[in-house]
């Protein structure tokens, strides 16, 4: 499994790029609007901090002007994603940047029909809102596992990047139906890797080393 930063910020990004873990990012307007300076200068200094892909979100709205500014953000760095909602009015753009050779993040994907019909297009990832799905009394796993089945049924190319994965068990859930990436908030990946036994356990060694008045180890 892929595991993608969800922020823009470039100092949190510095922070786990050492790590060894993180394998691309992922940035939304949302996102974005928190961070200062221009958003190319932030996109820019993503893509030299990270080798991996770093996905960008278009913000215009027209279809042409969608497909301009794609390309637009496509030339800005080689490991650049292009990002595009999942949206009918935009699948000639889809079809279009894609035969062009643009990699392709399709976003807000909620059903497995919308993920068959990008998959078909050809794109470099889809990404399945598993949070938002739930709020909706949905099961974002669910999403997951159909998206999986039907990737394995047909062979499509295209990954599936599990996205608003709001909790360790989210991503959990993920791993175990098999998706390709994940993009995880800060705040999850160090819940994941924290657990309160590894604390008591690490804290019970240290005071039994302290206690019969260790000093070296070699």
């Amino acid at each position: 499994m892929k595991i993608f930063l969800d922020t823009a910020s470039r100092e949190v990004i510095k922070k786990w790029s050492v790590t060894g873990l993180i394998d691309g990012v992922t940035t939304n307007p949302s996102l974005l609007v928190k961070e200062d300076g221009e958003p190319k200068k932030v996109l820019t200094d993503i893509c030299a901090m990270i080798s991996g892909p770093v996905s960008f979100e278009v913000v215009e709205k027209d279809p042409d002007a969608v497909y301009k500014q794609a390309r637009e953000i496509a030339a800005c760095a080689p490991n650049v994603v292009v990002k595009i909602p999942c949206l009918q009015e935009y699948l000639p753009v889809i079809h279009r940047l894609s035969c062009e050779g643009i990699a392709l993040n399709i976003t807000l994907v909620f059903t497995a029909l919308q993920a068959l019909m990008m998959a078909k297009l050809g794109v470099a990832y889809i990404s399945p809102f598993v949070g938002r799905w739930d709020d909706l009394g949905h099961e974002g796993v669910a999403l997951l596992q159909e998206l999986v089945t039907i990737k394995k049924h047909y062979g499509f190319s295209t990954q599936i990047l599990a996205a608003s994965l709001r909790s360790p068990l989210h991503w959990k859930q993920a791993a175990l139906v098999g998706v390709d990436v994940v993009t995880i908030p800060p705040a999850v990946i160090e819940q994941g890797i924290k657990h309160p036994l590894t604390d008591k356990g690490v804290a019970l060694f240290d005071a039994d080393w302290k206690k019969a008045g260790r000093t070296q180890l070699l």
